[in-house]
């Protein structure tokens, strides 16, 4: 058994059928204290659910909204990519040593998935945490069936997001949003 650490339904679904064709059995682990704010974490939550039941597929649930624990543990780490290196790392260990408790063969991650993280650091931090807690950290290049998993999630009508989850890719999302109006407004000026 392969422990599939998930940050989301979307972002499931090629990895999902990757492992499964490869002959892993799956087990999912559903943990993300970084995602802000409550009601998107709960939308990812229902995404995750309503993927598992399609996919049969077993999850481990970590439900309490771990926003506290996550800033107290990125505290000294605000700025990108250091902050995501701290989440990475907070989530991935969760994930390793739940694989060890487990029994499992190995254990791998979902932001595999995803081109917009930092997919060299993720690698790192999971073959790190491989050799702290005695479990192969299982690595594969998920990135190329982005376009056929979203497509699916659409096809599916699972809720699909638009940013990694934390508050500050929260607030990122809105200050490039407000520079291109910003920026559109100068541009219609008559002068």
């Amino acid at each position: 058994m392969i422990l599939l650490h998930i940050c989301c339904g979307p972002c499931t679904i090629y990895p999902l059928k990757v492992l499964r064709q490869k002959g892993f059995e799956v087990k999912g682990f559903f943990f993300n204290p970084n995602i802000h704010p409550y009601r998107e974490f709960r939308a990812r939550l229902r995404a995750v659910e309503e993927f598992a039941e399609i996919e049969h597929l077993e999850v481990i649930y970590e439900k309490h909204y771990g926003l506290r624990e996550y800033m107290k543990s990125i505290t000294p780490y605000y700025e990108y990519p250091r902050r995501c290196e701290a989440c990475y790392y907070l989530r991935l260990s969760q994930t390793a040593k739940l694989a060890k408790e487990l029994g499992a063969e190995a254990f791998t991650t979902t932001i595999l998935y995803s081109p917009y993280q930092l997919h060299q650091l993720v690698k790192e931090i999971g073959e790190g945490l491989a050799q702290t807690y005695g479990v192969p950290f299982y690595y594969e290049d998920f990135r190329v069936g982005f376009k056929e998993g979203q497509d699916e999630a659409v096809k599916l009508g699972l809720y699909r997001q638009s940013y990694c989850g934390c508050i500050f890719s929260e607030e990122e999302r809105y200050y490039k949003k407000r520079r291109k109006e910003v920026a559109r407004k100068r541009r219609a000026l008559p002068w």
